[in-house]
């Protein structure tokens, strides 16, 4: 279950709600708008899906406001349908979907079939089609799960088990699917972070803290893209310096906490400790309190801390 937003308006549509039946393949188009609520896609539903075809045994999306509502949840949980939620760039979850919309934007482009009635005929006879279709549809399930079946033991036969991460531990997380402003991708990073571990959503998902630099992706990822931080057994051995993070083609580097405050000509400073570099006090600076527009939870931290020391609101004095 998925969406396509942004269209051009009809009829004041701008969406397409995206459904797709797992055992048969079976697509449903759903038009409505960009504003729906979760309210809205209830009605949507239960309208299209529920009054048709029944209650599905489970409902695949992903981590979309819309999906993850409590009146959603609430919804899904009376009539006991189990919700997946998809993780960030992991197609086996919910890859079908994203292959009918890459379709459907395909048909979109399609003019208007003006004759395709001419073809078909309004009445379908069933006659024994019926019992026939519901034979070939028990003798598909099964290969299906056959298939399935062969395919998974293939695929877990070269993985090894998933290491198991806990709230507190920090990880690498790949950047295969994070734009860089690099010239070519083989110059980027190919591991982000350190980043700490928030949440553990499931065996095979994590929910990560991210700087706010990177929020406007999912902070959801998949275990596959997550790899454990190594600490040095080496006493004293050199540690290397933290990436930078590429915002709006602007490199920045993260600190990890604010030691100190004073104002200097009427202006607010910190001095802040760079992440990366907890062990070296000499490289902690003084930095004006515009530098760090884009940490104000380290901002609100260090003055609910230290009250009495220099702030915001000192520096307007």
């Amino acid at each position: 279950m998925d969406s396509i937003a942004q269209l051009p308006l009809s009829n004041s549509l701008d969406s397409i709600l995206v459904i797709v039946d797992r055992f048969p393949k079976m697509e449903v188009f759903i038009p409505t708008i960009s504003l729906i609520t979760s309210l809205d896609l209830a009605h949507l539903f239960i309208k299209n899906i529920f009054s048709k075809h029944g209650l599905p045994l489970s409902a695949v999306s992903d981590r979309g406001s819309l999906f993850v509502s409590s009146f959603w949840t609430n919804l899904c949980q009376k009539p006991n349908i189990l919700r997946d939620m998809s993780t960030s760039y992991h197609p086996e979850t919910d890859g079908q979907t994203e292959r009918v919309n890459q379709i459907l934007e395909q048909y979109l482009w399609i003019r208007d079939p003006q004759f395709y009635s001419a073809h078909i005929t309004q009445n379908t006879p069933s006659g024994k089609l019926s019992t026939k279709i519901q034979s070939l549809q028990q003798a598909v399930k099964r290969e299906l799960e056959v298939a399935i079946n062969r395919f998974k033991r293939y695929a877990n036969e070269s993985r090894a088990s998933p290491p198991v991460f806990n709230p507190g531990d920090m990880v690498w997380l790949s950047s295969n699917n994070i734009k860089s402003t690099r010239p070519t991708k083989k110059l980027s990073e190919r591991w982000l972070g350190p980043f700490t571990i928030l949440k553990k959503i499931s065996t095979h998902a994590y929910h990560l803290k991210l700087p706010s630099q990177l929020k406007s992706i999912h902070l959801v990822f998949h275990i596959s893209l997550l790899e454990p931080v190594k600490t040095s057994t080496i006493p004293n051995r050199h540690q290397e310096p933290p990436t930078s993070i590429i915002i709006e083609e602007e490199e920045e580097w993260e600190f990890s906490q604010i030691m100190d405050s004073k104002l200097k000509r009427r202006k607010l400073w910190y001095l802040v400790e760079w992440k990366g570099f907890s062990q070296d006090p000499e490289r902690s600076t003084w930095e004006p309190a515009k530098n760090l527009k884009n940490c104000p939870e380290l901002v609100k931290d260090f003055h609910s801390l230290y009250p009495d020391k220099p702030g915001p609101n000192s520096s307007r004095a």
